[in-house]
């Protein structure tokens, strides 16, 4: 069992410089405690992501770091020049000495395609064709294509990745539906739904998989904090996830909407088993339940999100990886 770490990088009371160079503190911690990967989302437009340009952010995190491997979760591939982005992916690649965990979708928010001037209904084609695009760059001498949204005619390709065929690839899954892609193509998925639709989802992706060599990564992503009694833990996510969730669904209020799929409150987060909290005690046994109920193979935890302070996330981080890590090695 491994573990790894998302990040939305939302806004807090605090200049962004701060933020920055606070969340490249925790990187440094996520590095020396021995986490998998840290794994940054892309938004615009909202205080959910500060990271709209991830790449960025992840250049930091590759001379900050010598051992945890990262990346987008993920690339939003329709706002992106597949050309520009095969250039963004093989330097970030070289820069870490082969870390680089390669996330690709196409956008779950409506509203920021759409300040690009793209339709949603749209982008799941762009996505195809430029995943499409990508990997023949990454894996060929000569880039050359010719679609409908992408046009490149015999462009040399001077960088390469230093992993081969290309950095490992992961997508988000919310239901059994979206797995048959993955499954075919040997990707790593992230569900952030309860239980019991992650093991239906993971379930089907075992169906389906044919590939050889280790399997991919069924990853389960969680908002967790420690702290030295259930109550204290408590008492720090309650707020926290609620201003999180602020951020999130922002950009979705602006337009009379709302982001459905998300618990609203800490208390239904909760009981959905998505949100967890408390003792080094209560959390490995909630993650080792969820673990079980869930068939996954990797977790992902959230340490830092609404208006938690650095010394807030970071004594989370220590208690975790001190506390609860240690009794899963070797499951």
């Amino acid at each position: 069992m491994e573990f790894g770490v998302f990040d939305h990088l939302d806004r807090r009371q605090a200049p962004i410089s701060e933020i920055y160079r606070s969340r490249l503190d925790l990187v440094e911690r996520y590095d020396a405690a021995g986490f998998h990967a840290y794994h940054l989302a892309e938004h615009h437009a909202t205080p959910l992501g500060l990271a709209p340009a991830p790449g960025i952010f992840l250049a930091a995190v590759a001379e900050r770091t010598k051992r945890l491997r990262f990346g987008p979760l993920v690339y939003t591939l329709p706002l992106y020049n597949p050309l520009r982005l095969i250039e963004e992916i093989c330097m970030l690649d070289q820069l870490s000495g082969g870390r680089l965990e390669l996330g690709v979708g196409r956008g779950i928010v409506p509203y920021e395609v759409a300040y690009f001037g793209l339709s949603h209904l749209e982008t799941p084609a762009m996505h195809e064709e430029a995943l499409s695009v990508i990997l023949k760059g990454l894996t060929s001498p000569v880039l050359d294509h010719q679609g409908t949204y992408y046009k490149f005619r015999k462009v040399p390709m001077i960088l390469e990745p230093v992993q081969r065929p290309h950095p490992p690839l992961w997508y988000g899954v919310s239901n059994p539906a979206s797995v048959p892609w993955a499954a075919d193509n040997n990707v790593n998925v992230v569900s952030n739904s309860p239980c019991d639709a992650a093991r239906a989802t993971f379930a089907r992706y075992r169906e389906l998989w044919r590939g050889e060599g280790p399997p991919p990564r069924f990853g389960l992503s969680r908002h967790i904090t420690v702290a030295a009694s259930d109550g204290e833990a408590e008492a720090l996510a309650r707020p926290n996830y609620l201003a999180w969730h602020d951020n999130l669904a922002r950009l979705w209020r602006d337009f009379g909407a709302e982001p459905l799929r998300f618990a609203k409150s800490f208390d239904e987060a909760k009981a959905r088993g998505v949100a967890i909290a408390g003792t080094p005690a209560t959390v490995g046994a909630e993650i080792a339940r969820q673990i079980e109920a869930s068939t996954c193979n990797y977790f992902i935890c959230r340490f830092a999100f609404g208006e938690l302070s650095h010394a807030e996330a970071l004594r989370s981080v220590d208690l975790f990886a001190g506390d609860v890590m240690p009794h899963f090695h070797g499951r």
